[in-house]
């Protein structure tokens, strides 16, 4: 049985996006620009209000679709498309952006923490202008795998035949994972899927001991094992199927050329993103 062996280790970078709030961005940064299909992962963590109270106000997207994960704090959500939701303790937003939205994400609460993470997930060309959808998957419709050592959160994709409640658009699983000191976290992963690990608490021991505010990228055959550190391990794994197309980005925009960006900007500034678009 082979085994991924670790390719690249990076550390975030501290920024801010929205009205203000500080964040670790992570993939979308200048060391990983982006790990196909993902194109964005954020870490917000805070138990001060200024660094997260003035949210993020309304801002458009196109082309891909944004994963929240809430593990604590609580935010609403809203889009341009009518839906609204609440994030609260362990839930999760998953937002389909495909022809265009205007949404905004504000915090319900003036104190206490909040954190969570953000994964932004390219959607290829054929479903870049599919209609924007919104779901909430609450933290009870998240089930969780106990095995000896440790849990695993199912978020989307399956692990010990247990499948999780998220619909990816395309090829994807997502599980946050805890480990006590020195236990062992083993799951399959189809070969040529792109894979990584952050870690948010403790440490693993993979070619090295690795301490939390690390992504792990791994190369892309055999099954995926982590061995946590003495300090035991949280941790989510991430893996897509590559899309394998050109990547355009501008700002909020994701898409496969210049013109089509181009495109989404001035349909943004006529105010017809978040009405019907028809595709030739």
């Amino acid at each position: 049985m082979s085994y991924r062996k670790v390719e690249k280790i990076i550390k975030g970078i501290q920024t801010s996006d929205g009205a203000g709030v500080n964040l670790t961005r992570i993939i979308g940064s200048p060391e990983l620009n982006m790990l196909d299909p993902f194109l964005l992962l954020d870490e917000f963590g805070s138990s001060n209000p200024n660094d997260y109270i003035a949210g993020f106000p309304p801002h458009p997207h196109r082309g891909f679709e944004t994963i929240t994960y809430m593990l604590n704090g609580k935010f609403r959500h809203q889009d341009s498309a009518g839906n609204e939701g609440i994030l609260t303790d362990g839930s999760v937003q998953w937002m389909t952006a495909g022809r265009g939205v205007i949404h905004s994400e504000m915090p319900e609460q003036t104190e206490g923490l909040v954190r969570g993470f953000q994964l932004w997930m390219n959607l290829p060309k054929k479903l870049k202008m599919t209609d924007p959808s919104y779901y909430d998957i609450q933290p009870e419709k998240i089930p969780q795998v106990d095995f000896e050592g440790g849990n695993a959160k199912i978020i989307s994709g399956s692990y010990q035949g247990i499948k999780g409640p998220g619909k990816p658009r395309t090829g994807m699983l997502y599980h946050n994972i805890y480990l006590k000191p020195d236990a062992l976290f083993e799951i399959k992963i189809e070969n040529g899927w792109n894979v990584f690990i952050y870690i948010y608490e403790g440490s693993v021991k993979l070619d090295q001991i690795i301490h939390k505010g690390r992504l792990v990228v791994f190369n892309q055959s055999g099954d995926l094992i982590v061995n946590a550190g003495s300090d035991g391990a949280q941790f989510i794994v991430v893996a897509g199927k590559p899309i394998n197309e050109p990547v355009a980005r501008g700002g909020p925009f994701v898409m496969n050329t210049r013109d089509e960006i181009l495109k989404a900007f001035d349909d943004y500034q006529r105010g017809i993103l978040d009405k019907p678009i028809k595709v030739h």
